[in-house]
C-alpha cells in the first residue's frame, strides 16, 4: 500500500522505512532538515520536507502523496536528556503529539484516509501502584512526578484523538528504545560509571530493540489492528538486574548504589521514581492478534548482539518478572 511516514528521519523511521519497503510498499516519509532528504531517498522511500507543526505544509504533503495509511513517528528530542527538566526536554516532542497529531488528523481526512497509526509509549508513564507488569487496560500514573505532568498530559492527548478519531486508528506504546541512534548516551553513561542503582532497583522496565519496532508497527499496520497495543520485548527486568548486565556486556565497572536521598538531590524526583518505582509492560495483546515476536525477545540477548561491544556475557538468566 501507499504510506506516508511522518517523521522519517528519526531512529524509528530510520529503521521503518526500509521494513516498510521490503515488503513491498510505497513509502513517502517526511523530514523536518533538507539535509535528511538524502538518507531517506537511500533508505527507499519519497522524501518530503515537512514542519509538522505547519498544518498547511502536513495537509499539502498529505495530498500530493494521496496515501492509503499514515503513519506518526514524530519527535523533536535534540541535545542530551534533561530528567530533572523533563517537560522542558519534551517540549516540541509534545507539541508534535497533541497539534503534530491534530494537523495529520486533519490532513488524513481531507485527503479520505483511513488508517493512521500513531507512536505513544508504555514505562514510567504506568501507574505505579498494584502489578509490577501492565496491560493496555491499566490505567497510566494519576499522579506523575511534576515534572513529567505535561509529558504524559501530551501521550494521553495523543491516544485520546487517535482512539476518537472516525479512522482506523492504532496506537502503539512502545516500551523503552534501544539499539543505535537510540541507547547511545545510555552506553556511554555505563561505560563511564556515571548510572547508578538508585536504592534497591526495584523498577521494572520493559524495553524493545528499534528492529522489533519497527516489524511490530508494519506488521499491525498489515493486520489493521485498531485500539491501543504495547511493543515490548518479552522479558520485563528490574533496574537491579540490567543495569550491572548491561555494564558487564560494555566490559565496564559495576554500576554504583546510591541512597534515594542522595539520588533525589542529584539528579531529581523522575530519575528516583523510575528507578524505584517504575512498573513494565506486556505485548500479549499484540502478540496474540498478529503472528508477530520480537527478535530480540529479552533485553539480554539484544544488549549483546545488537549493541555489538563488549566481551562474552554470562549464560546465567536475570530473574523474570511475572
Amino acid at each position: 500500500m501507499r504510506i506516508f511516514v511522518a517523521g522519517g528521519a528519526g531512529a524509528i523511521g530510520r529503521r521503518l522505512i526500509p521494513e516498510l519497503v521490503r515488503r513491498g510498499h510505497q513509502v513517502t516519509a517526511t523530514t523536518r532538515g533538507a539535509d535528511k532528504l538524502e538518507l531517506i531517498r537511500k533508505l527507499g522511500a519519497a522524501p518530503v520536507v515537512v514542519d509538522g507543526l505547519d498544518a498547511s505544509a502536513v495537509g499539502e504533503a498529505v495530498a500530493r502523496a494521496e496515501p492509503e495509511a499514515i503513519i506518526h513517528q514524530m519527535t523533536a528530542l535534540g541535545g542530551g536528556a534533561d530528567l530533572r527538566h523533563f517537560d522542558r526536554w519534551f517540549a516540541r516532542t509534545n507539541e508534535l503529539r497533541t497539534r503534530g497529531t491534530a494537523h495529520l488528523l486533519a490532513a488524513a481526512r481531507a485527503a479520505g484516509v483511513q488508517r493512521f497509526v500513531a507512536q505513544s509509549y508504555t514505562g514510567w508513564n504506568n501507574a505505579r501502584t498494584g502489578g509490577q507488569v501492565k496491560t493496555e487496560d491499566d490505567a497510566m500514573d494519576p499522579e506523575p512526578a511534576k515534572a513529567q505532568r505535561e509529558t504524559l498530559a501530551a501521550i494521553q492527548a495523543l491516544e485520546r484523538a487517535v482512539g476518537g478519531a472516525p479512522l482506523e486508528g492504532l496506537v502503539l506504546r512502545y516500551g523503552n528504545l534501544y539499539g543505535p541512534g537510540a541507547s547511545d548516551e545510555l552506553v556511554e553513561l555505563v561505560r563511564k560509571r556515571r548510572m547508578p542503582i538508585v536504592g534497591d532497583g526495584g523498577g521494572v522496565w520493559s524495553w524493545i530493540h528499534l528492529d522489533d519496532v519497527a516489524s511490530a508497527t508494519a506488521t499491525a499496520l498489515e493486520h489493521r489492528l485498531t485500539g491501543i497495543y504495547n511493543v515490548t520485548d518479552e522479558e520485563p527486568a528490574t533496574v537491579a538486574n540490567w543495569l550491572p548486565y548491561l555494564a558487564e556486556v560494555l566490559g565496564a565497572k559495576r554500576p554504583t548504589h546510591l541512597p534515594v536521598w542522595v539520588a533525589q538531590l542529584a539528579a531529581g524526583e523522575v530519575v528516583v521514581r523510575w528507578m524505584t518505582e517504575g512498573r513494565g509492560a506486556s505485548s500479549a495483546k499484540l502478540r496474540a492478534a498478529t503472528d508477530w515476536r520480537p527478535r530480540w525477545q529479552s533485553w539480554r540477548e539484544g544488549f549483546r548482539f545488537a549493541l555489538g561491544v563488549g566481551p562474552e556475557v554470562p549464560s546465567t538468566s536475570a530473574r523474570r518478572v511475572a
